[in-house]
This record gives structure tokens, sequence and C-alpha cells, in this order.
């Protein structure tokens, strides 16, 4: 079976949302590129590259740091991305597979 050809939308990801393309969700909501009801259901790859070139430009007005950003940014950085940890936690998801040495 092959990969699908377009992306479930962040409230359909794995590991509650706390996936490659849920962090591009999540970013381009801190930065008001999308509506943050926008869960991108549907979107296809090149769709999900484009959102992630425009979110790389805004990080890197700020060096790519998030204590570089204006608090207003910052505020908005730690509700969505603190909401997310706390949903994906609640639905099992604890981040191990991320900190697991493969060699």
């Amino acid at each position: 079976m092959g990969r699908p050809n377009t992306y479930a939308g962040i409230g359909n990801d794995i590991n509650g949302g706390m996936t490659t393309i849920g962090r591009i969700i999540r970013d381009a909501w801190v930065f008001d590129l999308i509506p943050e009801t926008e869960t991108c259901e549907g979107w296809n790859q090149g769709q999900i590259d484009a959102l992630l070139h425009r979110i790389n430009t805004e990080w890197d007005k700020y060096g790519c740091l998030v204590s570089n950003l204006p608090r207003d940014l910052l505020e908005r950085h730690q509700r969505i991305h603190g909401a997310a940890l706390e949903q994906a936690r609640a639905a099992g998801w604890s981040g191990e597979h991320e900190i697991i040495d493969d060699s």
C-alpha cells in the first residue's frame, strides 16, 4: 500500500498531530498564514511544501528562535504548541520515539 496522496488533517494525524506536518500547520497558525480552523485535510504535498516555504520565511525574520519572537507571536506560539502537547499526551503520545537512538 502506497503513501496517501493527500494529508489526513491535523485532527486525524498520528501521534496527536506531533508530526512534521503537524508542526508546520501549528507554525502556520502562529504566524497567521492560515486560520486556526484550517486543518489542511486533503492538502497535497505541494501545498504543504508551499506553506513550509512561507513559514521558513517568517522564522528567518526571528533567527529561527522562539525566544526572538515578539511578545504577541511568542504568546500565540506558547498557546498553540502548548495545547497541542497537552492533547497529544492525553491521547497517549510521549515523544520517546523522537529521542531513541537508532544506531
